[in-house]
């Protein structure tokens, strides 16, 4: 997949308002989890405001994510 695909396909993950891991996002979308990382990182800089947060054991493996709740009801419109 290309990289909009991918950064679509978490966002449309990320909407349905459930916390995610990025392993959880790597598995659903059969991509490797840096592919997540990479792409979290270009959604947050092009304004998508999502919330990380770290795991109990912390590490790179238990960051969940989500998006914020006013920007999921702004993209309520969207359709795929």
């Amino acid at each position: 997949m290309s990289k909009s695909t991918n950064m679509l396909s978490i966002l449309w993950l990320l909407r349905s308002g459930r916390r995610m891991t990025a392993q959880q996002l790597a598995n659903e979308l059969e991509i490797h989890i840096r592919t997540v990382y990479r792409c979290i990182d270009s959604l947050c800089v092009s304004g998508v405001p999502i919330i990380a947060d770290s795991g109990p054991n912390g590490g790179l493996a238990d960051i969940s994510v989500g998006l914020a709740e006013h920007y999921r009801s702004m993209s309520a419109n969207m359709t795929p």
